[in-house]
């Protein structure tokens, strides 16, 4: 495998669909990015998929088809197969031999365009099935995988893992085609485990409309599928994640962009070529390091933090307002943000971040500080001191504050050591109106002060607005 050139990374009705005017489609348009219909050609040898888009495509992409042997189909959806293509690759005399390989609904849409005289075999696979492909400096094991995604007969679709092997029939690429499908069945997982792919293109059709019912992945779905990847060993800081298949549904191309980095994935784009691994300087990868997310009440902010997370499998949740007997409202916000995170998340309800820092054997979210910061204020009774000051006592104010600080303190020690991805929650409320009362003010300013210091230590500072990100430099 000496080079993969993905010649289209959009969806059935491209992105910008032409007869849109949303945002995300006004973006790419104004930006004059095209995503035509998704494929791959490796080593101008092999061919993935094969949509109405592809022949302009790979004119635009500066590579030919003429050397092109193997045609790998998924199913027999229009955007994936153009059986005319057929038909033009007879029109140009090409008599080299062509090898359709696909699901037998597939291979059907096929037979109306190929003449008998044509070098043309059409050759039916279906998941678990393994062929082997001749190329031109080294063979092509191929696997076939389940997709979760159905033809147009309701035919299974299916995945390709396809393994590039030297002239010495060792292994040296390997890529997995998942596109189209939702999120992967647990035959396919098993399938991966172990596998260390160095080019994964994952579909991601539907963005942040994850109400779709479709067998596609959108950007609740995506790293979690990431992360059950992951888990098997399928996908590894070796790998390169490129995400495809996308559409409209999606944030514009620049915003989508910036959330696929979160994850250590890649926005597709016609025409870009993939380096072998050990061309390319440095793989994607996971971040690392620390994350504070500010934000104000109901911006987004908690939303944003778990998605930064998504594509890990396994997250200490740490949530620092626990349980409020008798609080119906508040009852309902712990149960929508426990329905939000993926069941393989733990959870810890507890205002000992310092210790749940030092003792962390993985990711971790904390959500949220404000909460934490009214839970240490409560267990050293700032509030009670603060009544006894008015009062004309200010001693046990003067001792509050003092143990307030330690608590503080023993956090950034402990967040500003911790050697996991650790992303924090915290409220934004220095913008608003003065609080009446000294109490407010005094929350206000500690909250302040303590996500000025925790802004120092991190690595990556987001304020959310309005359910919009923006990283602070």
């Amino acid at each position: 495998m000496t080079e993969v050139v993905l010649l289209g990374s959009g969806a059935a009705d491209g992105w910008p669909n032409p007869f849109c005017r949303c945002a995300s489609c006004t973006a790419a348009r104004d930006s004059g990015e095209r995503r035509g219909h998704s494929s791959a050609l490796i080593d101008g040898t092999v061919l993935i998929d094969c949509g109405p888009d592809v022949l302009a495509a790979a004119t635009h992409a500066g590579v030919d088809l003429a050397g092109v042997r193997y045609l790998l189909l998924t199913h027999d959806h229009f955007d994936h197969l153009a059986g005319q293509a057929l038909l033009i690759r007879s029109w140009a005399g090409a008599r080299t031999p062509l090898d359709v390989i696909g699901p037998p609904a597939a291979l059907a849409a096929c037979r109306d365009w190929i003449a008998d005289t044509d070098p043309v075999r059409l050759r039916s696979v279906a998941a678990g099935d393994e062929v082997t492909l001749t190329g031109n400096d080294g063979d092509y094991r191929v696997r076939v995988l389940t997709a979760a995604h159905t033809s147009t007969l309701g035919e299974p679709a299916v995945l390709y893992d396809v393994t590039a092997l030297d002239e010495h029939g060792d292994r040296a690429a390997r890529l997995l085609w998942a596109a189209d499908t939702g999120p992967l069945p647990a035959a396919a997982l098993d399938a991966l485990t172990g596998t260390e792919l160095d080019f994964l293109l994952l579909e991601e059709t539907f963005g942040r409309f994850i109400e779709h019912g479709a067998d596609h992945h959108d950007l609740d779905s995506f790293p979690r599928t990431l992360a059950a990847l992951r888990s098997a060993g399928a996908v590894t800081t070796g790998t390169r994640v490129i995400a495809v298949h996308l559409s409209h549904h999606n944030p514009p191309p620049a915003q989508l962009a910036e959330v696929l980095a979160e994850w250590g994935a890649e926005i597709g784009v016609d025409g870009m070529r993939l380096p072998l691994p050990d061309e390319a300087a440095t793989a994607t990868s996971t971040p690392t390091g620390r994350t504070l997310v500010l934000g104000a009440v109901r911006s987004g902010k908690s939303v944003h933090a778990e998605t930064l997370l998504a594509d890990q499998d396994s997250v200490l949740y740490v949530a620092t307002g626990g349980t409020r007997d008798g609080d119906a409202e508040w009852a309902e916000r712990v149960a929508l943000h426990r329905a939000r995170r993926p069941a393989s998340w733990r959870t810890a309800e507890t205002l000992d971040l310092a210790a749940v820092l030092d003792d962390a054997a993985g990711p971790v979210l904390i959500d949220c500080l404000g909460t934490w910061l009214t839970g240490m204020m409560d267990r050293h009774e700032l509030w009670t001191a603060l009544e006894r000051a008015d009062d004309g006592d200010r001693a046990p104010l003067t001792h509050a504050m003092a143990e307030l600080n330690r608590e503080v303190d023993g956090l950034i020690a402990a967040w500003r050591r911790c050697p996991h991805r650790v992303v924090a929650v915290s409220n934004e409320v220095g913008s608003g109106v003065v609080p009446a009362t000294a109490a407010g003010r005094v929350f206000r300013d500690e909250l302040g002060r303590l996500n000025t210091r925790l802004s120092v230590e991190s690595e990556q500072v987001v304020l959310v607005v309005a359910g919009r990100t923006l990283p602070l430099p």
